[in-house]
């Protein structure tokens, strides 16, 4: 299945603490930038960090009984690449929102995820499937 690239825009309250986490702890390249933002290619997919004033607060939803983030973003990795990334970031010392963890081990929808900050608060999850056809399943029921 090939999917086009999405763009997601987000606030951020420090560009080059943007600019640090993202492209020196997540790896992604740089594109275009002016003084109150910059566009980062996160996987192939834009992401543009916006600079604000002021961080709204983000409400959060219980999952796996813990308390997820209602905002966030991220993007689905294959697992080796999902494992690469769980390793820098621990070894980098990251606070995780949700440290790295199989949900659904064995079952239909058996993913990878794991859940952290930017510098600016904005939430992140990253996860892979144990079958890429499970991301759309109609049938999946949590």
């Amino acid at each position: 299945m090939t999917i086009p690239p999405f763009h997601l825009a987000f606030p951020v309250t420090d560009l080059e603490e943007a600019r640090k986490f993202y492209v020196s702890l997540l790896g992604a390249g740089t594109g275009r930038e002016a003084p109150r933002w910059i566009d980062f290619n996160l996987y192939g997919h834009q992401i543009t960090a916006h600079l604000v004033d002021e961080m709204d607060k983000s409400p959060t939803n219980p999952v796996d009984g813990k308390n997820i983030p209602a905002r966030h973003f991220g993007v689905i990795l294959e697992r080796p690449d999902w494992d690469d990334l769980a390793d820098r970031l621990k070894a980098h010392g990251t606070t995780f929102i949700v440290e790295p963890y199989i949900r659904f081990e064995g079952q239909t929808g058996e993913q990878a995820t794991m859940f952290l900050q930017d510098p600016s608060g904005n939430y992140l999850e990253f996860k892979a499937f144990a079958d890429p056809k499970d991301i759309f399943d109609p049938e999946y029921k949590d």
